[in-house]
């Protein structure tokens, strides 16, 4: 079977097995898509790009966006990050309050929500929120070749109007001296970034920098590409990172968006979207996608 015919049968199984797990309606804005919604792309290495189901369906990529700001930050100020920010799993919930205080204001990793924070106030410093804002979309319009990326205000505001823990968490760094900028500023700026839309096909072909891929614009170096991937593989689910790597066994960062944002280094770069989550906050019929997609195609890194 081609790869093609794959994802076209992929489709099928997925809206088969109707188990959708449940959206993210702590955001109203999110908590108002079905969740009964599938669509995949895979931009390849030689320029192709193949998708099925609804692919060109927008949605918010949350968290997904963290990995392009990181990308962003690291190609500023580099290895410098590093000392206000861990590159360790949590073991706990994305939005954990106890572990940074366990751990004296400095987040484990830069995909839980507090280490979002320290990389969006990396993003600000000497900027305003408007320009660092710019970056990161400009980053992903350039690295996808798509100038139609753009921030969905409505889910801004409807995570300003609900995002108590993130502002509490932004308030925690601050007191441990880990923000150099206003709080207010920093959870605005993080708010509106993960508030951007894109579709699969979108998100397939800017994750194409992160793989590393050939046709890929040259927005990043080697050295980072395998750090954001090292940090995707162990980080990027969560706490839910080690049964994803078990079962899927590529780099991956997942937003309770539902999208999954999946790199085969070197041969693809893979965006799923399906809105309902599992427990972990991570697409349910996304990552089993996944699964059935590096069963198939043997992109797994360990082989």
């Amino acid at each position: 079977m081609e790869l093609q015919d794959f994802l076209h049968d992929l489709n099928r199984q997925i809206r088969d097995q109707g188990d959708w797990g449940k959206v993210a309606d702590y955001i109203p804005e999110l908590g108002r898509v079905a969740p009964d919604q599938f669509g995949i792309a895979v931009a390849l290495a030689d320029g192709k790009v193949l998708e099925a189901g609804q692919a060109r369906q927008g949605f918010s990529i949350q968290s997904i966006s963290k990995v392009f700001a990181l990308a962003c930050v690291l190609g500023r100020i580099g290895e410098q990050l590093w000392s206000r920010v861990g590159r360790e799993p949590s073991g706990d919930r994305f939005d954990s309050i106890l572990l940074l205080e366990q751990e004296k204001g400095r987040p484990r990793n830069p995909f839980i929500n507090a280490g979002a924070l320290v990389v969006t106030d990396e993003l600000l410093t000497g900027r305003s929120p408007q320009q660092a804002l710019s970056e990161v979309v400009g980053f992903l319009r350039q690295a996808s070749g798509d100038d139609a990326i753009h921030i969905d205000k409505a889910v801004a505001r409807s995570e300003a109007q609900t995002g108590h823990r993130n502002a509490a968490l932004a308030h925690y760094l601050r007191s441990f001296g880990n923000l150099k900028n206003p709080p207010d500023h920093v959870i605005g700026t993080y708010f509106h970034q993960c508030a951007i839309e894109m579709d699969c096909v979108q998100l397939a072909l800017a994750g194409r920098v992160i793989a590393g891929l050939d046709c890929a614009p040259a927005l990043l170096s080697p050295v980072k590409q395998r750090r954001i991937n090292a940090l995707m593989m162990t980080c990027g689910q969560y706490d839910g990172s080690g049964n994803f790597a078990f079962r899927v066994g590529m780099p991956a960062k997942s937003g309770v968006g539902g999208g999954l944002l999946v790199i085969a280094p070197g041969r693809a770069s893979i965006a799923i979207w399906s809105p309902g989550l599992d427990g972990w906050g991570n697409s349910l019929a996304g990552t089993l996608a996944a699964e059935r997609l590096a069963e198939f195609t043997g992109w797994s890194v360990f082989g």
